[in-house]
């Protein structure tokens, strides 16, 4: 029966701007490799399941999209008696999809119940196109081993010396006798050793001290140079990979001819990818067995997009948790009706649910058929988790990159996303449980006065006390291992600082401490493991005791205003002067080698009281545009009466904030898009600035009742944990471990190493390495 659909619709063949969702659903994770294959749309390009979810049918009867192209993929047989080659960046184009699979497809009209005839002319170019095209999780692959690199000024105002051949002198570092990482100063022409690197590659940093000390900024290595003109270039003024345009010119002011070159080093790119492919936790037990991969429900695994573990492991731990189960695991539920699924967060948030705990793609890989002479452990495929992962990163200007990202500040980021998104009962804000308040007491030291102080968080910081200890022959860096107890009292300790009493005028200061007024039903803790090196913050893996037990914590719970204290009064925000920095904690910062600039901003930015909070602010600053201009604050009068440019309410309005809400967030940071951005993912309850319209009446505000609760005992047992291993947060690799009722009914440790998913190791030894914990509160 011919099909009278195909005749009265336009079809047109996917453009390169579009994405074409061929590999899985858009609103689950079957896939083209399920028996039954996916139904790409051929008006549209959305995937839609074929099997019992019917998701293809559904985007038919939702849209009247009614033909759709079915792509079936079977994995070609292949035995193997060998480890596969080491990947690396060229290896992603060295296998075509038709070298590991078969493709089998057929054109179809739901309407009709029809198949069509695929090789049409109206068919056959449409068909081409979509199974030609760059999928939407294949473009996000590629951009996983590609680095975003630039030229910078440095690089574009070289001014090169006198030059001459250096051929002769090229041999080893000028300073001592290395021959290998080797970098040459582009303008001076000083050969230098580089840093040792990962991989046993040494290196004395000569390089490094004679940038210092001259000030030239721009070099190359040596051994990076390729005929086709690639090479390693660093800024060390930046301190960053750099781009020359002009390095065939500025190396051939060296005598050096770049046609002639050979690459006979690993680029830093390349060393990078290689690290963090090594930077594998132990799957093997203490006796060198394989760790037991574990299937079924809330065991699944998700895919390494490249350097998105950070990702994964957050995400393992929330999906751990009841009201994250609860809210996004309900398949009885239908999905929201939404034009496009792929750009929707709750469906991919329910996605990701249905696919992490339903079990239903928990099982082991088959792909590949391992001989007798060399056995594989049969670990799990893994979800791929691209359009939410693209959804978390729209707009955000370091978590739409394809680097290496901080996994608490990703939590952040997302827990912000989530509280903004529409809960409509009876579902519930699956964050709430994280939120408590943390009550803060000043009191002067000469009139006794007090004043209290609530402010409501998901989360709480510990630095961790860092003492080495002494070393010993073949070992590395070792740390004295400190308490959870220990630095929970550090939070909570009391201090000095200087502020002039508003009620009584005395310079003597106050004592100030910070105690749980409430306690959230999840503890989120991050641990600060942060020492300074050459000003130079690196991580250090100093290990935090912390017991499989529940602990008490009723000890930190604020008992609140007495009634034989005296509240200070109250300051008027309108007679506030200008921002006046803390001058002892200024020359805390300073001392540190930190501009005065930033400082200043760090301080503004965290209360102008306590310089470890400062210096936080610091560390997850360094990469902010203009971090280094001076501070700009908006008086209150400006601030307060300025009238926003509509140009830039329109801006957020169109990242999906109200009017009221993006006038009040220009409005407090002096116009600014990208701070009113941040402003408003911190102000998540602000109405905002109604101007001339109608503010909601105050008669049907809801009365709030304090996140939390104060019910004592307050009983608390770690349920999960986020371990890295590296000396920055932003690169090295990140799990999760967590603590599951698997076969007993008592709870056992897994590994969630990306796809990886087994029953853990050595416990102890995890904890050293863990940076996110989760602490839930028990009865």
């Amino acid at each position: 029966m011919a099909c009278v659909h195909l005749d009265s619709i336009t079809l047109t063949p996917p453009t390169p701007a579009q994405s074409v969702y061929r590999e899985d659903c858009t609103q689950c994770f079957d896939s083209i490799d399920d028996p039954q294959g996916l139904d790409v749309c051929l008006q549209c390009f959305n995937g839609g399941c074929v099997g019992l979810r019917a998701h293809s049918q559904l985007h038919h009867v939702t849209r009247s999209h009614p033909l759709a192209l079915n792509i079936r993929r079977t994995r070609k047989r292949v035995v193997k008696d060998e480890p596969p080659a080491k990947m690396t960046k060229l290896a992603i184009a060295a296998e075509t999809e038709a070298d590991r699979y078969d493709i089998t497809t057929a054109v179809k009209c739901h309407e009709c119940a029809t198949e069509l005839d695929k090789a049409s002319p109206k068919l056959a170019p449409i068909v081409d196109g979509i199974l030609k095209a760059n999928t939407f999780s294949r473009q996000e692959e590629v951009k996983a081993w590609e680095q975003e690199l630039i030229t910078c000024e440095h690089v574009l105002l070289l001014q090169q010396h006198e030059g001459r051949k250096l051929q002769s002198d090229l041999s080893h570092c000028s300073k001592c006798d290395l021959k290998e990482n080797l970098w040459l100063c582009l303008e001076c022409g000083n050969l230098g050793c580089g840093r040792a690197q990962f991989g046993g590659v040494g290196g004395n940093s000569h390089g490094l001290a004679h940038a210092t000390e001259s000030r030239h900024a721009v070099a190359v290595k040596l051994g990076s140079i390729s005929p086709e003109g690639t090479a390693d270039v660093y800024c060390y003024q930046c301190d960053d990979e750099r781009v020359d345009g002009e390095l065939a010119t500025h190396l051939a002011h060296w005598g050096i001819i770049l046609s002639d070159q050979i690459k006979t080093e690993k680029s830093l790119t390349e060393m990078q990818i290689e690290q963090n492919l090594r930077w594998e936790f132990s799957m093997t037990s203490e006796d060198g067995k394989e760790l037991k991969p574990l299937f079924g429900p809330s065991l699944t695994g998700l895919k390494n997009l490249g350097n998105s573990c950070y990702l994964a492991s957050i995400l393992q731990c929330l999906f751990d948790l009841p009201a994250f189960q609860a809210r996004y695991n309900i398949p009885e539920v239908d999905l929201p009706m939404v034009p496009d699924p792929a750009q929707d967060l709750e469906t991919q948030l329910r996605k990701l649910g249905d696919g992490l705990l339903s079990g239903r793609y928990s099982k082991p890989d088959s792909d590949v058929v391992a001989s007798e002479e060399s056995p594989e452990i049969p670990y799990q495929k893994g979800l791929a988790p691209s359009m939410l992962k693209h959804l978390i990163g729209r707009g955000h200007a370091e978590f739409s990159t394809m680097r290496q990202q901080d996994a608490f500040e990703l939590l952040q980021h997302l827990i912000k996303l989530i509280t903004r998104s529409p809960h409509p009962a009876p579902l519930a804000d699956p964050t709430q449980p994280f939120r408590f308040v943390l009550e803060q007491r000043l009191q002067c030291l000469s009139c006794k006065k007090v004043r209290y102080t609530d402010t409501e968080q998901d989360s709480i910081f510990i630095d961790v006390p860092i003492e080495k200890l002494p070393t010993t022959e073949g070992e590395g860096e070792r740390y004295k291992p400190v308490t959870l107890k220990q630095c929970l009292d550090n939070l909570t300790a009391q201090e000095v600082v200087e502020l002039t009493c508003s009620s009584c005028g005395s310079k003597d200061g106050y004592t100030k401490r910070s105690l749980f007024k409430t306690f959230p039903t999840t503890l989120v803790v991050n641990t600060r493991k942060m020492t300074i090196e050459n000003w130079v913050p690196r991580k250090v893996d100093v290990p935090v005791i912390v017991g499989d037990e529940p602990f008490l914590l009723d000890e930190y719970l604020s008992s609140g205003l007495q009634p034989s204290e005296e509240l200070l009064p109250e300051e008027e925000a309108a007679a506030a002067p200008a921002f006046v920095p803390n001058e002892d904690a200024l020359d805390e910062l300073m001392a540190m080698g930190l501009p005065r600039n930033r400082c200043e901003k760090a301080l503004h930015a965290t209360g102008n009281l306590d310089t470890d909070a400062a210096m936080e602010w610091v560390f997850g600053h360094m990469d902010d545009p203009g971090i280094d201009e001076p501070l700009v604050v908006a008086s209150a009068a400006t601030g307060g009466s300025a009238a926003a440019d509509p140009e830039k309410i329109e801006t957020l309005g169109a990242m999906g904030f109200a009017a009221p809400q993006a006038r009040k967030a220009l409005k407090e940071t002096s116009g600014d898009v990208e701070r009113a951005v941040e402003w408003l993912f911190s102000h998540p309850e602000d109405q905002g600035d109604f101007g001339d319209e109608s503010a909601p009446s105050t008669e049907t505000k809801k009365e709030t009742t304090p996140a939390g609760s104060g019910e004592l005992p307050a009983n608390f047992q770690l349920q999960s944990i986020v371990c890295h291993k590296g000396t920055s947060i932003y690169t090295g690799h990140y799990v999760a471990f967590i603590r599951k009722i698997i076969d007993t009914t008592v709870p056992k440790w897994v590994l969630f190493n990306d796809e990886k998913v087994v029953e853990a190791g050595d416990v102890e030894e995890m904890k050293k390495t863990a940076y996110v914990y989760f602490f839930n509160r028990v009865a």
